[in-house]
């Protein structure tokens, strides 16, 4: 089941050009997001928002993780659509709870990454990605 879940779909060779570029482009957005926060975690400084009730530290770990290694594993292509569930996760948080009463220019950031993210989930990661070529 997990192996037909990672299986990309097959696309027409321009789709796949074009979930390339979403992939990767996406990705090396959110690690500009998501760098800071990992030099911030490895200074020891747990400092962050704490909107799931599970406590700062944890909370910054959970972001770094979704906005650093998941970000990584989806510019390369590997286990993608598995990568997404906590980058989209991330963006729901940050949109309907951290940003929840903040006007539409703020919520934008979010909702761009999270239409991109969903997008990628129904498409999977295309041709051009290490899942095709491990599963």
């Amino acid at each position: 089941m997990l192996k037909k879940f990672l299986r990309p779909t097959s696309l027409p060779r321009s789709a796949d050009w074009g979930v390339l570029l979403l992939r990767v482009g996406i990705s090396l957005c959110m690690l500009t997001h998501g760098l800071p926060k990992l030099n911030k975690l490895l200074n020891g400084n747990y400092g962050f928002a704490d909107p799931i009730g599970i406590g700062e530290g944890p909370s910054l770990f959970l972001a770094v993780m979704a906005e650093v290694l998941c970000s990584i594993l989806l510019i390369i292509g590997l286990a993608s659509r598995l990568v997404l569930i906590p980058l989209i996760f991330t963006m729901c948080v940050a949109l309907f709870i951290i940003h929840a009463n903040d006007p539409f220019d703020v919520k934008e950031h979010p909702i761009l990454f999270l239409v991109s993210y969903i997008t990628l989930f129904l498409t999977g990661p295309g041709r051009f990605s290490l899942d095709k070529k491990l599963y």
